[in-house]
């Protein structure tokens, strides 16, 4: 790993190993009057997530990214620790995609002064945690929200890049910018494999035959938006057609559906009867002993976007 401030060898991308260090770079780039993008990550990088980091070399003077594992929003112990790490191997790849400085850090660097874990204050993640991945998984969404805060905070105003894919994370980031006031969130279409796999770094841990069960949630989420294209508005005629079929073509590898809905974002925990322009579709299971989430809308044309100052 370079020391802090150095230069990779790519002779572009710049690695700080404390916030401190990435604060000061990226004062430095507002105070020059060039535009800041900023994608967080929690390493591991995937096509995906390099699509981000284009997207915002293509919209600012200078892109920024961290790497930071946070255990804050893991409710699994033993899934904290199966995380990949190599941030060797990601600073090689950010530095080819067009992104000028990396930065990571220890929990304790990013909230210094606080005595542990328990003891940082945990940021509110807003109306759209509940429920789906909220309820599945007890302070997630907090843990997600306390750690933007703070990464917004430490990298200041701009634009910030967030894949579909987590889309009920990125109503809880647009909330936490709300309350800053800042940055602007730009939330991208979900990157998908060829087989239309969704990217998610969790990929790599499924075999040959997981994988192709996996499909099944995208598989899904596709019959949803033909169906709706067709007319259906029913939300429980559509969420039973996604759980048909998500059991479609099983092959004996483990596969638990944890849920399979129909959502207003505009709405979210009120709910409705009757799916509107703004509805998604939203899934997430376990194939293999590996959890993962996907995620449509089910008017096409909608797909992506920007959002000004989390709005």
């Amino acid at each position: 790993m370079t020391g802090e401030g150095e230069r990779d060898g790519h002779g572009v991308l710049e690695r700080f190993e404390s916030p401190a260090g990435a604060h000061a770079w990226c004062t430095a780039v507002r105070r020059s009057g060039a535009s800041l993008g900023f994608v967080p990550t929690m390493g591991a990088l995937h096509e995906g997530h390099l699509t981000l980091v284009r997207r915002a070399a293509a919209e600012n003077v200078r892109v920024c990214v961290s790497v930071f594992v946070n255990p804050l929003q893991f409710d699994d112990p033993a899934d904290l620790e199966a995380y990949p790490r190599d941030l060797d191997r990601d600073a090689a790849l950010l530095a080819a995609a067009g992104c000028k400085m990396v930065f990571t850090g220890r929990l304790s660097d990013f909230f210094p002064g606080v005595a542990g874990p328990e003891a940082i204050p945990r940021r509110d993640p807003g109306p759209c945690a509940l429920d789906l991945e909220g309820a599945g998984r007890a302070g997630h969404f907090e843990g997600v929200a306390t750690i933007v805060g703070r990464l917004f905070e430490l990298v200041g105003p701009g634009r910030a890049y967030f894949g579909a894919k987590d889309f009920q994370q990125t109503l809880v980031v647009r909330h936490v910018a709300r309350e800053l006031g800042y940055p602007e969130i730009v939330v991208c279409p979900t990157s998908r494999d060829a087989d239309g796999l969704a990217r998610s770094s969790r990929n790599v841990r499924l075999t040959p035959a997981a994988r192709e069960r996996a499909l099944a949630l995208s598989r899904a989420l596709q019959a949803a938006r033909r169906a709706f294209a067709e007319g259906e508005r029913s939300v429980a005629v559509l969420e039973a057609l996604l759980t048909r079929e998500l059991a479609r073509g099983d092959d004996g590898t483990p596969f638990e559906v944890e849920y399979a809905a129909v959502r207003d974002p505009e709405l979210w925990g009120a709910g409705g009867d009757s799916a509107g322009p703004t509805a998604r579709a939203l899934v997430a299971a376990r194939v293999g002993g590996v959890r993962l989430i996907d995620n449509l809308a089910l008017d096409e044309a909608l797909e992506g976007g920007a959002s000004k100052g989390g709005a």
